[in-house]
């Protein structure tokens, strides 16, 4: 028997949408035992949430998130909001016992992110970050080729994200628009924002990262309050440049920047191990290249492998081989895992538990960049 799922979500912006598009689509291409329902949204702007919920077709609307979470007819709250808010809605939901569902990075600090993970874990509800590249299905098949010891041992990890839209000086911060300029509200610049996709990633494929060094940038000093009007201190990093070394001994070099011109989203990530290298960018996501050293060597060279097929991860759900997906289907494979893990009892990373890693990579990142000190990491929190 279909069981009921009804969702409510904080916020209305790009994050809410995304999210929204996964739990109307996941039921339609995947068998996980539950049906989302949207029920309600919840934003102090109600004139733009009675917009979205009827765009999206959420049944109700409500002006503070606390009445959401106090709706005995929702299950399971989705957090679509401005980092700085995450901590205080996760707890309070945890508390009434429903599922949490926080977009990355779980919160600005681990001193923050901690109370979130003791809430969900004393509460036992089901709770998961939205880090969506995991399940884009070219990079699962990453995930899958190092398991099965394609690689063998990896020596490089190297990803960098970068973007360019900050570069003018007159892009204000803080407002519903640019508040990841805000370091009140975000915590952090491109770390917590961009780097912490990297990360995320990385620590999924390749494990923990034991130790750091990084460089930071705040390239332009002031700008703008969106609210106020007044000039005021620019607090977020603008760039960041790190070096690692994981627990598996492999090194890691990490770059996120808003100042890259003519990139938008350029994510990528390669690999290296000593039987071959594996690479992956966003721009292509549908594509792994792969370098197998022990192919002959007339016939070595790098390949690449389109992930359509119906074996690859995720696929057989949706078209036939040699169709592709897209970036939103990366979401619409984490709710239908959500879902698998609520009907298996085995919880779909990663949860808070899980993010709480990035966050403390990304608290040492800052910390680093500040003093030009390795950090060592110690165990979680």
């Amino acid at each position: 028997m279909t069981k009921t799922l009804n969702v409510g979500m904080v916020g209305y912006g790009f994050m809410a949408r995304a999210h929204s598009n996964a739990w109307v689509k996941a039921p339609h291409f995947f068998d996980t035992g539950y049906k989302p329902v949207l029920k309600a949204v919840a934003a102090r702007n109600t004139e733009k949430a009675t917009a979205f919920a009827q765009k999206w077709g959420y049944e109700a609307v409500e002006s503070d998130w606390r009445r959401l979470v106090e709706r005995p007819d929702i299950d399971a709250i989705d957090i679509c909001v401005p980092n700085d808010l995450h901590a205080e809605i996760a707890i309070a939901a945890a508390k009434a016992g429903k599922m949490v569902l926080c977009e990355k990075p779980l919160a600005r600090t681990e001193a923050e992110a901690l109370p979130m993970v003791e809430a969900v874990e004393a509460a036992g509800v089901p709770n998961m970050v939205w880090y969506n590249y995991r399940r884009v299905p070219a990079v699962t098949l990453v995930k899958r080729m190092i398991e099965q010891g394609l690689l063998g041992h990896i020596y490089h990890y190297r990803a960098k994200f970068l973007q360019d839209w900050t570069i003018s000086p007159d892009v204000p911060q803080g407002g519903a628009a640019t508040w990841r300029l805000d370091v009140d509200a975000a915590g952090s610049g491109v770390t917590g924002d961009l780097l912490a996709h990297c990360l995320d990633t990385a620590i999924w494929l390749n494990g923990s990262i034991a130790s750091l060094t990084a460089m930071t940038e705040t390239f332009v000093k002031e700008r703008k309050d969106a609210v106020t009007g007044a000039m005021r201190p620019v607090g977020i990093d603008d760039a960041s440049a790190v070096l690692t070394r994981f627990a598996n001994g492999s090194l890691g070099t990490f770059e996120s920047t808003r100042y890259a011109r003519g990139h938008k989203a350029a994510y990528t990530l390669e690999i290296n191990g000593e039987n071959g290298s594996l690479a992956w960018d966003l721009h292509d996501l549908n594509r792994v290249s792969w370098f197998d050293h022990r192919t002959p060597g007339q016939l070595r060279g790098w390949t690449s492998i389109l992930v359509t097929d119906g074996e690859h991860p995720y696929l057989g759900k949706w078209w036939v081989p040699g169709l592709i997906i897209g970036y939103e289907h990366s979401f619409v494979h984490q709710v239908a895992d959500f879902l698998d893990g609520l009907s298996s009892g085995k919880p779909a990373a990663p949860t808070f538990r899980d993010a709480l890693e990035t966050t403390r990579v990304c608290d040492a990142i800052i910390a680093s960049g500040k003093s030009g000190a390795w950090v060592e990491l110690g165990a979680a929190g």
